[in-house]
């Protein structure tokens, strides 16, 4: 079964909004948008490469689609993997994509996200995408939350779990510090919630 794994750029609060540069995703007036350039060094590169050149294919929400089709397809030498990789393109407005190869999924996009993990293939990363996590957590479908977690509040913004999840343990399978004090952690499920007796 293909996992669903969800990798972000998270502020100490929350915020998984436009932590690449100003003019990435302005709605809602969020004016700090580049916040993770100040923290680059050299193990955050390497953390990330690592992660970038395991097979995957791509579930993304309309929005970071929009964002990522006109970069990615020139800036190859950065991330290969993500041109031949298939993108899965959560929205009810897009008919196609042209950023090649793209499958556009509308209607119940949980059951067709569910659909798509029992199909053989690599694991689905999910990148941003705020409205279609919602979704994802809302119907249980991540196995593993890949996150890097910034040393900043950002105040407001589009969170990670903006509409709460469902109750679930995981387990931390990986974890680093950088230098900048990123810490970068890999969890992963672990079943249900442990209590007390």
């Amino acid at each position: 079964m293909r996992k669903i794994i969800v990798l972000e750029h998270i502020s100490l609060d929350g915020i998984i909004q436009a932590p690449g540069g100003p003019e990435e995703d302005t709605s809602g007036g969020f004016k700090h948008g580049g916040w993770i350039s100040s923290f680059s060094d050299a193990v955050l590169g390497t953390q990330l490469r690592k992660q970038m050149n395991l097979p995957f294919d791509l579930l993304l929400g309309r929005k970071t689609y929009d964002i990522w089709a006109p970069y990615w397809p020139h800036h190859a030498d950065a991330w290969p993997n993500v041109n031949t990789a298939v993108k899965y393109v959560a929205s009810n407005t897009l008919t196609s994509g042209q950023w090649q190869p793209s499958v556009i999924l509308n209607g119940d996009i949980a059951g067709k996200v569910a659909a798509l993990k029992q199909q053989p293939g690599p694991d689905i990363n999910v990148w941003g995408s705020s409205h279609l996590l919602q979704t994802l957590l809302r119907h249980d479908l991540i196995d593993a939350f890949w996150l890097m977690i910034y040393p900043l509040t950002l105040g407001k913004g589009k969170r990670l779990f903006a509409a709460g999840a469902i109750p679930a343990a995981y387990k931390m399978t990986e974890s680093t510090v950088t230098p900048n004090g990123v810490i970068i952690v890999n969890y992963e499920r672990a079943g249900s919630i442990p209590t007390g007796n």
